[in-house]
């Protein structure tokens, strides 16, 4: 019954690799049914939609009771359908009949949620103790367990900012959903990460700075300074020269500036006195 790439036929042969063994790695929800029961078949495509949904979150492994009823008698069940979600070797919950997809989808969203909320707390623990290598990968486990939610995603791209793996923290970034890029701190870490690059590949800051007093509306020149001027820490002078990209307005330029002048407003915060200036002139450029 080979309907998604999460979803497998329970065997007395393989039960322990796929639901025991396997439960050691995430949840497992095993479907207890029989080809004779309508209710079964109500249920199965509800539970099918919900794995291919969920994308590894959790496996789905199908039991067959009239092929294998001594082992779901083993594991307590005597009415079908019935669901029990497997973790580390041991059923941690059930649930009897055939539901609707909202209550399913509550069943099992309540074990893959305490997944991703452990090991988020498992990245944070490894963050106070100093272990970064362990911090990011536990919190990439638990961005993997819960995609949907962008903070994770975001808390693992600054643990990677700090590890300077700037190149990995740009790619997550990137592979998040459009809609989650737009959101102001997306864009406030996806703007830092790329100055960040740039300053990595920039010519010397004494070669840039020749090159804007040669042609005063070489934005890329502009841009490149004050990716350095940012990595030595010296956030007026790339504030002055991302606020003069923006007054110069250049193709394809102007946004970048004022996305480089925000993640800086976003770094120092607001109560510094750089910001509250700044912020005063980029309101001025926008009349």
């Amino acid at each position: 019954m080979s309907m998604s790439p999460y979803v497998f036929d329970a065997s007395a042969e393989n039960f322990r690799t796929l639901v025991l063994e396997n439960s050691d790695k995430g949840p497992v929800v095993v479907n207890f049914w029989s080809p004779r029961a309508g209710p079964c078949l109500m249920l199965m495509p509800r539970l099918v939609r919900l794995a291919t949904e969920f994308s590894g979150r959790f496996l789905l492994v199908m039991l067959n009771t009239d092929e294998l009823g001594q082992l779901a008698r083993e594991h307590g069940v005597v009415s079908i359908p019935t669901l029990k979600i497997f973790r580390r070797g041991q059923a941690v919950d059930t649930l009897h009949g055939a539901e609707s997809e909202a209550v399913l989808r509550e069943f099992i969203t309540r074990h893959v949620a305490r997944e991703a909320e452990a090991k988020y707390t498992a990245a944070i623990m490894a963050y106070q103790r100093g272990d970064l290598d362990r911090a990011v990968t536990q919190a990439a486990e638990a961005a993997l367990a819960e995609p949907d939610n962008p903070h994770l995603a975001l808390d693992l791209v600054k643990l990677l900012i700090l590890q300077q793996r700037y190149v990995q923290a740009d790619s997550l970034l990137k592979s998040l959903p459009a809609e989650t890029r737009e959101l102001p701190d997306v864009r406030h870490l996806s703007a830092h990460i790329n100055l960040i690059l740039t300053a990595q590949n920039a010519p010397s800051p004494e070669a840039l700075v020749k090159a804007i007093a040669t042609d005063p509306d070489d934005l890329d020149a502009r841009y490149r300074l004050s990716a350095i001027m940012l990595t030595q820490d010296e956030y007026e002078s790339a504030m002055q020269q991302l606020l003069e990209i923006i007054r110069r307005d250049g193709s394809g330029f102007h946004q970048a500036g004022r996305d480089g002048l925000l993640a800086i407003f976003s770094l120092l915060g607001e109560d510094d006195e750089r910001v509250q200036r700044y912020r005063v002139l980029l309101s001025g450029l926008a009349h």
